[in-house]
């Protein structure tokens, strides 16, 4: 059982659905990303998406292509990002940390030298935008048998001959991207993501959680409504990239966990 497992666990038993917070590692420096990592589960973040900023990210729209623009700049690195995690578990052992990001990065530091550095640090999963289940032996296999879950996306062009392939060695949840394209560039509507949220329920036991196009606490609402949470992550950096103070970044985040909450 890793963090993201007892976590979904818990929430289940209480009868609620998840909200995960995605933001940019070291965006706009590392100090003021750490604070607001830090304030993040106070304001109900259920798991922590944490970017890990590369210079040729192919997923990502304006606002988080532009964050992780700004963190590199900025000096931050897979070093600095891991020393993040770690500064934050000073404080916090519970909260589940999902490092998201591509594979090059990793591949360059060696996968055997990553896995054990992310252990270390206190990640509980990977999302790794880029490296399909045809290439399950390469991080996929080895990070599942370090204790790491690793967290697929399907989309909505996941058809049903594809799906069993994406799930098969996903662990910690599914996440569904709601819409086609890259983050922050449409709205997700809860009528379409409700049927195929279902076709996908009914081929694992594993939680659905649905990202891209949400950035309301109705939105939030409704979309948890018809899975097992949401993901918010270009409403929340956006407000980053804009300068607001900490704290009004996390108010921000706690008015979308409460609508997530309601569901």
């Amino acid at each position: 059982m890793t963090r993201i497992d007892d976590t979904f666990a818990q929430l289940r038993a209480a009868q609620k659905k998840a909200f995960v917070a995605y933001i940019m590692g070291g965006d706009p420096n590392a100090e003021t990303s750490l604070a607001v990592m830090q304030g993040l589960p106070g304001a109900g973040v259920d798991i922590i998406e944490l970017g890990m900023p590369f210079t040729d990210p192919m997923a990502d729209g304006p606002t988080i292509q532009g964050a992780g623009q700004r963190a590199l700049e900025g000096g931050m690195t897979m070093d600095k990002v891991l020393a993040m995690v770690r500064a934050f578990r000073a404080g916090n052992q519970t909260t589940p940390i999902v490092l998201m990001g591509y594979y090059n990065p990793i591949y360059s530091r060696g996968v055997e030298r990553f896995l054990s550095d992310a252990l270390a640090a206190g990640i509980d999963g990977l999302i790794v935008v880029d490296l399909p289940p045809e290439e399950d032996a390469e991080l996929c296999i080895p990070a599942q048998a370090a204790g790491l879950n690793f967290i697929r996306l399907a989309t909505p062009t996941t058809d049903d001959k594809r799906l069993p392939k994406v799930l098969q060695n996903t662990s910690g949840f599914v996440y569904y991207v709601s819409i086609t394209g890259i983050t922050g560039a449409a709205a997700a509507q809860a009528a379409d993501v409700a049927p195929e949220v279902a076709r996908i329920k009914r081929s694992t036991d594993l939680p659905v959680i649905v990202g891209f196009g949400i950035n309301t606490p109705d939105a939030a609402r409704s979309i948890a409504g018809i899975a097992d949470g949401c993901v918010v992550g270009s409403a929340i950096v956006k407000d980053i990239g804009e300068g607001k103070p900490v704290a009004e970044v996390l108010a921000k985040v706690a008015a979308l966990a409460a609508g997530a909450h309601s569901a």
